[in-house]
């Protein structure tokens, strides 16, 4: 019988790095060399006077495993500081997608109608197709892709997830 903390679970793990080449794929590194996997990864600078980027990984894993994770990262020469955010901490989590849509007729109105509801932007149309971007919790992401793949889903481009800690909590 397993325990509460003996179950898996999803963490957004967010890391000032210093922006410098490599500092990328020693975090990288760290992940494939214990074999964890990455669900979602998304880097970029956030400060160009100290020049740090911030990485946000996306994980599953038990409690403890995700504090060997933190407490592996906080060693790497070029991090500054780690934050591991789960259920349970308040935080903000949110992906962008882009996502084709080849349909005429009645499908052409569906999509049009679903975009509406989930309140995706069409950032290109033709004829025959449209590109719809999307913003939202990756939950939300997930069930308009999977609605639009009866109506002619053509292809999906995603951002991966950016997280920051609810309240006065920073990183």
């Amino acid at each position: 019988m397993t325990t509460q903390q003996e179950s898996p679970v999803s963490a957004v793990i967010s890391i000032q790095v210093e922006n410098e080449s490599g500092a990328l794929a020693r975090v990288i590194g760290l992940f494939s060399g214990r074999g964890y996997n990455i669900e979602s990864l998304t880097v970029a600078p956030v400060d160009e006077t100290r020049r740090q980027s911030r990485i946000n990984i996306v994980t599953t894993a038990t409690p403890r495993v995700l504090e060997q994770i933190r407490a592996q990262v906080e060693r790497l020469v070029p991090v500054y500081r780690v934050s591991v955010m789960t259920a349970h901490e308040p935080h903000v989590a949110r992906e962008m997608a882009l996502v084709k849509v080849i349909a005429s007729g009645e499908r052409r109105a569906d999509a049009l109608r679903i975009a509406q509801a989930f309140r995706a932007h069409p950032v290109d149309a033709s004829a025959t197709s449209f590109v719809f971007e999307l913003t939202g919790a990756t939950d939300k992401l997930d069930a308009f892709i999977d609605l639009m793949r009866p109506l002619g889903l053509a292809e999906v481009s995603r951002t991966g997830v950016a997280a920051i800690a609810r309240g006065a909590a920073i990183l």
